[in-house]
């Protein structure tokens, strides 16, 4: 699954413009990020129902790409949360922005981020979720460590990443061992509150920070 996503992903940037008639460079890097058929390996419908969000929460999708998670965070939310969507590529948050807009999400706001910072606001966040995002951090325990000061009291990171396994991940990495997030979490001062199994090549693991207390 995760060789045939990265080669479609690779491929299409060349070609696919000519081939299926892209109209813009956000709606072919959309197409790149989320490839063919995504939803049978992501399962998105279950990962947001596990994440547990109550109307009116507060979300950020960091590495928002195209929306896919986007919207259905919104939707879990409702009208009265809202969803920062983050990215650091000015053409995907056109997008996002231009998407909400259309499609009448007034609870999505687009965030043209830099690298080590997310630029959300501090102590309003109640779940800072991310997916296929975090081995693109540089330095990932001092930008979580930083992010702290954005969650609020009850706040969580919830992260979904490529397991390194196979010969395609030697040569091209596109992934993170689930130890190795546990271990940059734990010293960004988080502790690890939940691991989830059902995603066949992702880890999906729910941090809080260290020192939050037991609900």
């Amino acid at each position: 699954m995760i060789i045939r996503r990265i080669a479609v992903a690779a491929g299409v940037l060349a070609c696919a413009s000519l081939i299926l008639g892209f109209t813009s460079c956000a709606s072919l890097k959309k197409f790149a990020y989320e490839g063919f058929d995504r939803d049978s390996e992501q399962q998105p419908a279950r990962v947001v129902e596990e994440l547990h969000l109550n109307a009116g929460e507060r979300v950020a999708d960091l590495g928002a790409g195209g929306g896919y998670f986007t919207w259905r965070l919104a939707d879990a939310v409702g009208p009265t949360g809202k969803v920062y969507a983050v990215d650091i590529d000015p053409d995907m948050t056109g997008y996002l922005k231009a998407t909400a807009q259309q499609r009448g999400y007034g609870n999505v706001e687009a965030i043209v981020a830099s690298p080590d910072d997310p630029k959300l606001p501090e102590h309003g966040i109640d779940l800072l979720f991310t997916c296929n995002t975090y081995h693109h951090i540089e330095n990932r325990p001092a930008y979580f460590a930083r992010l702290k000061r954005s969650l609020a009291p009850r706040g969580r990171v919830a992260i979904i990443d490529y397991r390194p396994e196979g010969f395609f991940q030697t040569i091209f990495p596109h992934a993170t061992a689930t130890d190795a997030i546990t271990r940059e979490m734990t010293e960004a001062g988080y502790k690890l509150d939940h691991r989830y199994d059902f995603l066949s090549d992702q880890s999906f693991l729910v941090f809080v920070p260290a020192d939050a207390r037991a609900s």
